[in-house]
This record gives structure tokens, sequence and C-alpha cells, in this order.
């Protein structure tokens, strides 16, 4: 079984390959360069592994929450090359990619995006049994709803924690905040919940695959 993986809602371009029992990762800071880098990046990162886009079995992409753009851009890319192929994709939050970023550990993990506009995108998460269990919906909340929100020993992740830390760590007294090595998604983690999805068959026609927008409606992109 071969996944070509991206997530492209940071910053950093996030892509995995996973071959036949191995795993390969990639990542790229792409600032606004996103839609001149992400094609070729995947034709480098396929090739080098001997393969072609025509060998891939199944295409998985993070949906956000994140940027509009970038989150448009790498679906958009996943979608085309998953009908052409006719192969299926496998749509998985930004959110609970990063939050498997987290450490080992007890408490609530709490992957926090920097949604602009004085806002973060957010979710919380308990592990149970070695493995993350997401305990709310994805969120929009202003800092205020955030400490607002959140109680007790917590892990705090993304790089809405470095805008925001101060005020975070003044108001929440149990809280971890992980440095910048923990703040963007990981291809192994992609990879990693890609293979837990086609195992249990959770994927879907490239067409019906959608992003994940938190913003309200009036704040959207609408059709004419």
């Amino acid at each position: 079984m071969k996944i070509l993986g991206i997530d492209t809602s940071t910053n950093f371009l996030c892509l995995g390959l996973y071959a036949d029992g191995k795993s390969y990762e990639y990542s790229l800071e792409t600032g606004r360069s996103l839609s001149v880098l992400l094609v070729p990046a995947i034709q480098r990162v396929i090739s080098a592994a001997g393969l072609k886009i025509a060998d891939i079995d199944y295409f998985a992409c993070g949906l956000g929450p994140g940027s509009f753009t970038g989150m448009r851009i790498g679906l958009a890319t996943i979608k085309g090359l998953s009908i052409v192929r006719n192969k299926p994709v496998v749509g998985i939050s930004t959110l609970d990619i990063l939050a498997e970023n987290a450490p080992p550990g007890d408490g609530l993990i709490v992957p926090a995006i920097d949604a602009r506009r004085g806002l973060i995108y957010c979710c919380y998460y308990k592990r149970s049994q070695g493995l993350l269990k997401r305990k709310s919906e994805y969120l929009l909340l202003s800092l205020d709803e955030f400490v607002k929100r959140f109680s007790g020993k917590m892990t705090v992740l993304g790089d809405a924690a470095a805008l925001y830390k101060d005020k975070i760590q003044a108001s929440l007294k149990s809280v971890t905040i992980l440095d910048k090595d923990y703040w963007f998604p990981a291809a192994h983690n992609l990879i990693r919940l890609a293979l837990a999805r086609i195992k249990n068959r959770q994927f879907s026609p490239a067409q019906s695959v959608k992003p994940i927008y938190l913003y309200p409606q009036e704040c959207q992109i609408k059709a004419k």
C-alpha cells in the first residue's frame, strides 16, 4: 500500500509518503510561495522513493482549520491527483494531526492555531489507552473565551500559544506550553492517522471531501 499525504494549512508544507511499510517525510516553510512549491515538492519526494504518482493507492489531506488559501491549494491539488487516477482521499483535521505532536502524559492536550483577527482555532483531546480521543468540537475562540473554557492540567501547542503565551500562563495555572518544535503538523503523524483511517475504511471519493471552515459565513467567499 502506498499513501501520499499533505497538510498545507499552516506556514509549513507537511508532506508524507508511505510505501509498503516505509515512511518518508518532508517539511518546508513556504510562506506565500505554496502554490509554486507544492507540486514540485510532491514530484521530488515521490521520485526520491522510486515511485510515480500512478503508484499511489490513497491520498491524504489535512483539512484545516488554518490558512484559508493554503487549505484550498492543498485540497485542490490532492483532489486533482486523486480524481485523475480514481483513488480515494482520507481527510483529516489539521488539529487532529497537530495534537499528535504532544508527548505522552495526562491532562488535556489543546492544539491552538492562530486564526488571525485575535482568534484561535483549537480543540481538546485526552489520552485513553495510549490513543488520543477528541473531546470537543473544532472551535474558533477569542483569547478570553479560550482561557475561560479550560481548567486543570493541560498542554497547549501551536503557533497561537506563542502569540498569547503570557495571557494563557497568567490565566491557566496548570498549563504547559510546548516550544516551537511542536507547533506545526508532522508528516509521520499525518501518515499514521491516515493508515488508521484506511484500516477502518474511513475514506471518501475526492468530490465529497471538504475543508474545515470555522469562520462565520459572512467571513467566507461566496459563490456568485
